[in-house]
């Protein structure tokens, strides 16, 4: 029903600072294509428990605080989400969610701005989400390729080139993986057969842009949302983009971009290859 509903040619992320749609350090292409094909929901043990069923007037639930605690991890602990400063209708929930897409498959909704995680049974886990302009710029269908924890980030080249500073992490360098890190805890990256999408489920260092619309950027979640879903989605695990108003335009700047950006890295590599042979 939903398969490849459009694809555009997507680009490596146009952000603002810290707020952009970020590419990480993704494994290189098979050689052998992969379909976009759902698998089996992860059965990491333990698996966490099912967040609280949505009330229909999107009340706060008890459970919230718990749910946006912090969380430790083996490299940095994730601080706690003030839940106050965020809508309830953009915190996690269980729902009831009509599907015939296989449980486990990922369901990105950039107009309503939430992403679904098909359970089964008529039920589905709902995240807010914040929306950028590259998250508007691509639909169709993709699956998960990588999933990456503390992910590095590589602002792209005419981001480097607003901001000089950012320069020191320019690839093959990356801002390494930390706290203050635009991609936040947990990253997942979508492809479609060998090629790489540039499309990215990511945390965040701003949860207060859960639930709207932001200048730049792909689909950013709540830390400990990101963490959650990372937890529960599969490696191949198949993604539902919808189709949003104005994507084509959106597409079209994104190309644009895309080229800018291709073309300044070919030539920063380059001159780093000149200087590593003395001329």
């Amino acid at each position: 029903m939903y398969a490849c509903i459009k694809r555009f040619a997507f680009a490596l992320c146009v952000p603002l600072a810290l707020a952009g749609c970020v590419t990480g350090n993704t494994p290189t292409p098979s050689t052998e294509p992969t379909k976009a094909v759902p698998t089996k929901p992860v059965t990491t043990t333990p698996l966490a428990p099912l967040p609280p069923q949505a009330s229909l007037d999107f009340k706060r639930d008890p459970s919230d605080a718990e749910n946006y605690a912090a969380i430790k991890d083996d490299q940095f602990t994730i601080p706690p989400t003030d839940v106050k400063k965020i809508d309830p209708a953009f915190l996690r929930r269980t729902i009831d969610y009509s599907s015939s897409e296989a449980p486990g498959t990922i369901i990105v909704d950039p107009g309503k701005r939430y992403l679904y995680l098909i359970l089964g049974g008529g039920k589905a886990i709902r995240y807010g989400v914040g929306v950028g302009r590259e998250g508007f710029g691509w639909t169709g269908e993709a699956y998960i390729r990588s999933k990456q924890e503390w992910p590095k980030w590589f602002p792209p080249a005419d981001m480097r080139a607003r901001q000089p500073d950012l320069q020191k992490f320019a690839p093959p360098n990356g801002m390494p993986g930390g706290l203050s890190n635009p991609l936040g805890a947990r990253a997942m990256y979508l492809w479609q057969g060998d090629h790489d999408t540039y499309y990215r489920l990511h945390g965040t260092t701003e949860p207060e842009s859960i639930g709207k619309n932001m200048s730049s950027g792909c689909i950013r979640m709540i830390n400990q949302d990101a963490y959650d879903l990372y937890s529960r989605a599969a490696i191949n695990a198949k993604v539902i983009v919808l189709p949003s108003k104005g994507a084509a335009a959106l597409a079209a700047e994104i190309e644009k971009s895309k080229q800018v950006n291709a073309a300044e890295d070919a030539r920063a590599a380059k001159h780093t290859k000149r200087a590593k042979l003395g001329g």
